[in-house]
């Protein structure tokens, strides 16, 4: 198993607050599969993780997901892959999606159980995870997004807090 951070690492503070309101908002990152085998510098495999999203302290994520916008070439691999938050729930958001099976433009479905998370004090990441691998994925591109909202305490200098 490897980690491999393929985040961008400009989703590290929340863009839409502006004193003591703030909005939901989209993030995506396109994945490359092949890009990312390089960043591991050997092949992907299972339980591999793939950090793919930034994820600030004080932040309540809403919904995330998988689209697949070029297919894997491979369709002798059998591959599934999770989405989650490693460590809290690794498959919150997606769970044993059928990589090699689906079309340009399928979306993955979130499972019948899903709970939004709060990711606290420490800031952390959303991970794809190759749940299985009967060999290495090698080629494909996802978009992987997640909508996001700032729950960090919104008193500020010159912000009076409500019912104050």
């Amino acid at each position: 198993m490897a980690t491999v951070d393929m985040t961008s690492g400009v989703n590290t503070l929340h863009p839409t607050r502006a004193g003591n309101t703030s909005l939901p908002y989209l993030v995506e990152v396109n994945l490359d599969i092949a890009e990312a085998a390089t960043e591991k510098g050997s092949a992907l495999a299972a339980a591999d993780v793939i950090e793919v999203i930034d994820v600030p302290a004080g932040t309540l994520v809403l919904a995330a997901g998988i689209q697949v916008t070029t297919e894997t070439t491979d369709t002798q691999t059998d591959v599934t892959v999770d989405l989650g938050i490693t460590g809290v729930d690794a498959d919150a958001f997606v769970d044993g999606y059928d990589l090699d099976a689906a079309s340009a433009g399928a979306y993955a479905s979130q499972p019948a159980a899903y709970q939004p998370i709060v990711v606290g004090a420490t800031a952390d990441t959303i991970d794809l995870l190759i749940a299985t691998a009967t060999a290495a994925p090698t080629a494909g591109e996802l978009r992987i997004w997640a909508v996001l909202q700032d729950i960090s305490d919104r008193k500020a200098p010159g912000i009076v807090a409500l019912g104050s």
